[in-house]
């Protein structure tokens, strides 16, 4: 039977990392839980690990990009040798109990109904956003790749090995999950939104809730630029190479 690898980036999450851990460990199929503290100043790595969790720690913050790839290169020498590859659940620290309803997004990543699942969430209480980040990063999306997604910026998802390795070197900051939607459906691989009853720490109104949009805003620009540079050069490539 296929296992699955939950990976939590974590920073300073230590009010709620070790019920997010113990709700992880609940999921079926989940055999190893590994949180990847991102230079926390508080206790996040000795409450995740006394939960249950492995822990790895960076000695400074380096990003969330770079923790599920710190993450998945763990879980990778996990791995059985001569066995399949876990799949990775990627999950927020700050999820709580409710991380086990994040259940719902590993069968049909096992089963092969899909490469890659992304939580469907509830609104959620407090949220303080008018929904312009979503929705610059909802239409990249359908501009680059065709596809609607009901929630972009998602970071709660299951995915193959395989697919994980193909949306690699991801993109930083908080344009990661964008750009991992598109680079994966441009390489052919399948996404699906799933139904999920989560509860996270919201960004509200105040002063701090209004930079976390601005820099949410200012690296989806970055990642869907990027992208949008690349694939416009492999089309001349592609173009050049074809009248030759």
């Amino acid at each position: 039977m296929r296992k699955v690898a939950a990976v939590i980036p974590a920073k300073d999450e230590s009010r709620r990392i070790a019920a997010t851990v113990r709700a992880a460990r609940a999921i079926p199929h989940v055999d190893l839980v590994l949180v990847v503290d991102d230079g926390s100043q508080d206790a996040t790595q000795h409450i995740a690990r006394d939960a249950g969790a492995v822990v790895v720690r960076h000695s400074h913050n380096r990003g969330k990009a770079a923790a599920m790839e710190t993450g998945a290169a763990v879980v990778a020498m996990r791995d059985t040798p001569d066995g399949p590859a876990r799949a990775l659940l990627f999950l927020d620290g700050d999820l709580g109990d409710s991380a086990v309803n994040t259940a719902a997004l590993v069968p049909p990543v096992l089963d092969g109904t899909t490469d890659v699942t992304i939580a469907n969430i509830p609104p959620q209480p407090g949220a303080g956003g008018h929904g312009f980040v979503i929705g610059a990063a909802r239409r990249a999306i359908v501009s680059l790749t065709g596809w609607t997604p009901n929630q972009p910026l998602n970071g709660m998802r299951c995915m193959t090995r395989e697919a994980f390795e193909a949306a690699t070197p991801l993109a930083h900051g908080w344009g990661v999950e964008v750009a991992m939607t598109i680079d994966l459906l441009k390489a052919g691989y399948s996404v699906e939104e799933v139904p999920c009853d989560l509860k996270h720490r919201a960004s509200g109104t105040d002063l701090r809730g209004q930079l976390h949009r601005a820099a949410q805003w200012r690296d989806v620009q970055i990642a869907v630029n990027a992208r949008r540079v690349r694939y416009a050069s492999r089309r001349v490539r592609n173009t050049v190479r074809s009248r030759r």
